[in-house]
């Protein structure tokens, strides 16, 4: 790569649902953040090379929520590059987002070259299902991914992150550890320089088999990590600022305006139950 830096914007877990759908598990009005995302976007400066959407783009997977959200993302003038997250559905979202009049509800998986870095993206999502898997298919396309284009680093996004050895009890919140160590095996001695990934509702970093895993708090709502009964869901969204230097993967983490207010509890038994 260049030794001119490569900034590009991170977004996760957009939840947008249509007006007309009356949706009672929306908790804030995703289209609005959405909305000021979009603007705050436009004025950044240095402009960003390109957006990276890493899943859960609507709420329910209906077709008028992607539909608003592919009228609203229309306001991006640079390359946006989406992952499928388990709030997704992947017909409606071929149908809607990418004007595919057959689509079919294969795992959405692709890579490109934008501005110098390879973006390859896999499907995490398992349709009924919380938590996320990466498919056999999808590791062979991952593997054939990794051997192209080996002059240029490569940035993988997935919905879920890979999971980690020592949180074992809340499986719905990565990748099943399976998967998760067979990830592993395939992104060893490859140009890797970071996974950006959604899903849980809090920002986090992970120093992962030294790879940086970018996790964000997304657009919907946050998670109150030092609540330790359940999950305390507040009032918070943000998105991150991202540039790849020679030296590495940097990540700058912005916080919308909210007030962090309760809006729901989900206790800790119901989130074991969660797979």
């Amino acid at each position: 790569m260049t030794a001119n830096p490569i900034h590009f914007v991170h977004l996760t877990d957009l939840h947008i649902s249509h007006p007309e759908t009356c949706d009672p598990h929306l908790l804030t009005d995703t289209p609005a953040t959405l909305r000021q995302v979009v603007d705050a976007l436009g004025r950044l400066s240095p402009k960003p090379a390109f957006v990276v959407v890493s899943g859960d783009i609507t709420n329910h997977g209906d077709a008028a929520s992607y539909r608003l959200a592919r009228e609203i993302m229309s306001k991006i003038d640079v390359p946006i590059v989406y992952a499928l997250g388990n709030h997704d559905n992947r017909m409606a979202f071929r149908a809607e987002m990418l004007g595919l009049a057959d689509g079919g509800g294969a795992p959405y998986c692709h890579d490109q070259l934008i501005a110098g870095v390879h973006v390859i993206v896999l499907d995490s999502s398992v349709p009924g299902r919380i938590s996320g898997a990466i498919s056999p298919d999808q590791f062979a396309f991952l593997e054939q991914a990794l051997t192209l284009r080996t002059d240029f680093p490569k940035l993988l996004v997935i919905h879920h992150p890979p999971a980690l050895e020592d949180d074992p009890e809340f499986r719905w919140e990565s990748i099943n550890p399976a998967d998760t160590r067979r990830l592993a095996d395939a992104l060893r001695g490859h140009r890797v320089v970071g996974i950006l990934s959604g899903h849980t509702h809090f920002d986090r970093v992970i120093h992962w088999n030294g790879v940086p895993v970018i996790v964000g708090t997304g657009l919907h709502n946050g998670v109150d990590i030092t609540y330790s009964d359940g999950m305390r869901i507040v009032d918070a969204a943000g998105y991150a600022l991202c540039t790849l230097r020679p030296s590495g993967l940097s990540a700058v983490f912005v916080q919308l305006e909210r007030n962090r207010r309760e809006l729901a509890i989900l206790p800790a038994e119901r989130l074991r139950a969660f797979e």
